[in-house]
């Protein structure tokens, strides 16, 4: 389990070998092929996805089109914070782009494993707080920057995912149409 490992480290949480076991007892290694689905609309979610390869990405459907309000890659944690907390049925689905490896954590079991570890919660607060930051600067992106800001904020904050990822995928996340998002591209 050297991924969980990595995982740790990645939020600077330092824990006893003891925490790190019952850590480990929660989470669970799992393979999706690409294009499959990992939670799909109207299901409630109850994992965290950490991914130790590929890439995976949450969307939606708008008015019959498929907008991307999220990607993950290597080393990322993916969720549906809102069906998580509330345990009510997600708007987002979660699919896998490229066959990943992901380690489904149980969230419910790390609830109740950060309340008994302190070693844990600080591990449970970090990510939490990682992924609302995260969610803040994609707010802000969308309000407060021009398109061809969004697209060079996206290359800096996703190297890897710019590369590895379609265009119309790129270009729903960054709320524009793939034509524009080739005119953008050619001037930077």
């Amino acid at each position: 389990m050297n991924a969980i490992h990595k995982l740790i480290d990645k939020y600077k949480v330092t824990l006893s070998p003891q925490s790190v076991n019952q850590f480990i007892s929660i989470v669970e290694r799992k393979k999706y092929q690409k294009d499959e689905i990992i939670l799909k609309q109207g299901l409630t979610s109850r994992y965290m996805y950490f991914i130790e390869q590929g890439i995976i990405r949450q969307f939606y459907f708008k008015e019959g089109r498929d907008i991307t309000e999220h990607f993950s890659c290597e080393g990322d944690i993916a969720t549906c914070l809102e069906s998580l907390f509330l345990k009510e049925p997600t708007h987002i689905n979660i699919e896998a782009i490229e066959t990943s490896i992901i380690y489904r954590i149980n969230y419910e079991k790390f609830k109740i494993l950060s309340n008994k570890y302190p070693e844990i919660n600080c591990l449970y607060q970090a990510i939490l707080e990682y992924k609302l930051i995260v969610s803040q600067k994609k707010a802000d992106s969308w309000r407060f920057e021009n398109s061809h800001d969004r697209y060079k904020r996206f290359c800096k904050e996703f190297p890897i995912v710019s590369k590895r990822v379609s265009i119309a995928h790129i270009a729903s996340y960054l709320l524009m149409t793939p034509e524009t998002l080739s005119r953008v591209r050619a001037v930077i």
